[in-house]
């Protein structure tokens, strides 16, 4: 291939990075594995006769998903020997325009990598079942089935409440004050009584190893947080929207990130999603 040829490829390609980046980070949960599945994609690309695609974004998109499809062959093993509770890699934004949030990320993870491809290219991306047909190499009928099966599943994990930004990353900062001061009262004020906990440390930095149900155990759990945090410190980063949950950006006391997002029903916190792998934050720096 030559540096023209090259050129050519990348001009049509670099306008659709970012669309097909975020079509393998919905499939994957992995910035980093999203960025080299889209990498390969390009590199592909390059060799492709590229006067007979008549709708490149059509064509790439069928790619990639073919790639991540294969990805997560090995990858479904690697979720099976992780240390601790899984979450995908935050993203982290100004606004609240993600409309695959965190929990459905968790929901998908639990589906079949071809549900979880016809529910994405269908429910989510719109398109029709003839091109998620062509895209995921079934029948028309059957990724009807896929997305059916897959719809019932993550039903639930869709937000039922709309959060007002402004109010969402009002609430992310109280939180992170409360928490990290220790004042037990202004946290308990906006926790829901079935709230949870989830955090990720992968193995590689202290964290819980299974999630945290009900507001005693959460708040217990904070007040031993508390003094830690009093002790050792905690710096807030900045507010922001983090796979569409408000959230925030701190530097704990090790130097590293971490990130916290929020799942928020009638003004109450009912879920928190803690990352802590460094691996998975590299992309922040």
């Amino acid at each position: 291939m030559t540096d023209a040829g090259l050129t050519d490829a990348a001009a049509s390609f670099d306008p659709l990075r970012r669309k097909l980046i975020r079509v393998a980070y919905r499939m994957l949960g992995s910035v980093a594995d999203a960025e080299d599945i889209v990498q390969d994609a390009f590199i592909r690309w390059a060799d492709v006769e590229r006067d007979e695609v008549r709708v490149p974004e059509a064509f790439l998109r069928r790619m990639v998903m073919r790639m991540c499809l294969d990805q997560l062959k090995s990858a479904r093993h690697q979720r099976e020997t992780y240390v601790g509770p899984w979450l995908p890699d935050p993203v982290v934004e100004e606004d609240e325009h993600e409309d695959v949030t965190l929990p459905l990320m968790l929901a998908l993870e639990r589906l079949s990598p071809l549900e979880r491809a016809a529910f994405l290219l269908h429910d989510v991306f719109g398109l029709e079942f003839d091109e998620v047909a062509a895209t995921i190499g079934r029948e028309s009928a059957a990724c009807r089935q896929l997305a059916a099966r897959a719809r019932t599943h993550v039903r639930e994990a869709r937000p039922r409440f709309h959060v007002e930004k402004a109010r969402g990353l009002e609430l992310a900062q109280a939180f992170f004050a409360a928490s990290r001061s220790g004042d037990m009262s202004a946290l308990g004020a906006i926790l829901a009584d079935d709230v949870s906990l989830h955090a990720d440390g992968g193995g590689k930095r202290p964290a819980i190893g299974r999630p945290v149900f009900g507001f005693e155990s959460v708040m217990k759990l904070h007040a031993q947080l508390a003094d830690l945090f009093r002790k050792n410190g905690s710096t807030f980063v900045r507010a922001g929207f983090i796979n569409g949950l408000p959230g925030f950006v701190s530097r704990e006391a090790d130097g590293e990130l971490q990130t916290t997002a929020l799942e928020i029903e009638d003004g109450k916190v009912t879920a928190i999603y803690v990352m802590r792998n460094p691996d998975k934050l590299r992309h922040l720096h």
